[in-house]
């Protein structure tokens, strides 16, 4: 009998450092880690040496959200579970980290595959030593109304990266910074807002052109706002701004905040009329709509092209064998009864 006693006398320490096939190795990349370190080692020490003045940084926030167009870009809005939310854009978060000091942020690009890249966004606070990040993944690949295609251009895929990544980053950013900063901002933004906005015609025509990038018309807008474009209010105007930035910073959709405008005239979409009619004939068009069609429904008949086109007329019947039999109108079948009432009269004397 062979009783071959086992090598294996100790366990193996699980904190202890292995090789790893994906480590880097060479003296190139040691030297590589070795920079980084030091680099992340020097500006910690110098966010102890050096500490934030919370006075100081937060006079230097309300000074900047005092600018008109800092606070114009400053909130985005979007609908969530039927109520409107608001929050610090982007821009604001970095400026917010700009000013508040002793922030390192950004964006790295860790690995790329065919069409498919992954990312790191991070904001790290060196005098708390409180970091967040958020591992994401990025598909090289553009959609379109049409449909979509991949793209390969760098300049292209960089470009999805930071759109994609910017949010990431804003998540990050305002996970490291004290809320009452931010809540201190977003109010000296507002007053900004209501006190330097200013309803001009000049503005109005850039707020619609700006919203035409996104399928917005001038007449979807007024149909939120319930009442003419040129009689736009400052409050309103914040509030579209707010919409807009929602819309560019991609945190909502036009459809989450516009109607489709119908192009039909009143009452013509139900029952086939293409073009609105007013005056006498316009009350008569309306009569004659609220009536019970036809099972084959109404038939539009449009007149001969003249110098000036007229209205098509709603003309009501039914569809039989022989061609279509036109329902006699009330009103013209009494009018007839009276014609010939007065001209037998008129031939009895």
């Amino acid at each position: 009998m062979n009783t071959t006693p086992d090598t294996q006398t100790t366990v193996p320490n699980p904190f202890a450092v292995t090789t790893t096939a994906n480590a880097p190795t060479g003296a190139a990349a040691a030297a590589v880690v070795q920079r980084e370190i030091a680099e992340v080692q020097a500006a910690m020490t110098v966010a102890k040496k050096f500490p934030r003045d919370p006075i100081a940084a937060m006079d230097r926030i309300l000074q900047a959200c005092a600018r008109p167009t800092l606070a114009q870009t400053a909130l985005y809005q979007y609908q969530r579970g039927g109520s409107d939310i608001s929050g610090p854009s982007i821009r604001l978060a970095e400026e917010l980290a700009r000013n508040w000091g002793n922030i390192v942020c950004g964006v790295t690009e860790l690995t790329r595959t065919t069409g498919v890249s992954e990312c790191l966004a991070y904001a790290w606070d060196m005098e708390s030593n409180y970091r967040d990040e958020k591992r994401f993944v990025v598909r090289h690949w553009r959609d379109t109304k049409s449909g979509g295609y991949a793209v390969k251009d760098e300049r292209d895929i960089y470009e999805i990266i930071a759109n994609q990544g910017a949010r990431r980053k804003r998540a990050c950013l305002l996970s490291v910074i004290p809320g009452d900063v931010q809540e201190t901002a977003l109010a000296q933004c507002e007053l900004t807002l209501k006190t330097h906005e200013d309803v001009t015609p000049e503005r109005l025509a850039a707020m619609v052109d700006a919203f035409e990038k996104f399928g917005v018309t001038k007449t979807m807008m007024e149909k939120r706002i319930q009442r003419r474009f040129d009689a736009m209010t400052p409050a309103l105007m914040v509030q579209l701004r707010r919409i807009f930035n929602s819309l560019r910073d991609g945190m909502s959709a036009a459809a989450d905040w516009f109607e489709p405008v119908d192009p039909v005239g009143v009452g013509g979409e139900a029952y086939g009329v293409q073009t609105a009619t007013t005056g006498t004939a316009g009350v008569r068009q309306a009569l004659r709509a609220k009536r019970t069609r036809a099972p084959n429904g109404p038939v539009v008949v449009a007149p001969a092209a003249t110098a000036q086109a007229e209205p098509p007329t709603v003309v009501e019947g039914t569809a039989t064998a022989g061609g279509f039999v036109p329902t006699p109108d009330p009103e013209d079948a009494a009018l007839e009864a009276d014609r010939a009432r007065a001209i037998g009269g008129a031939g009895g004397d």
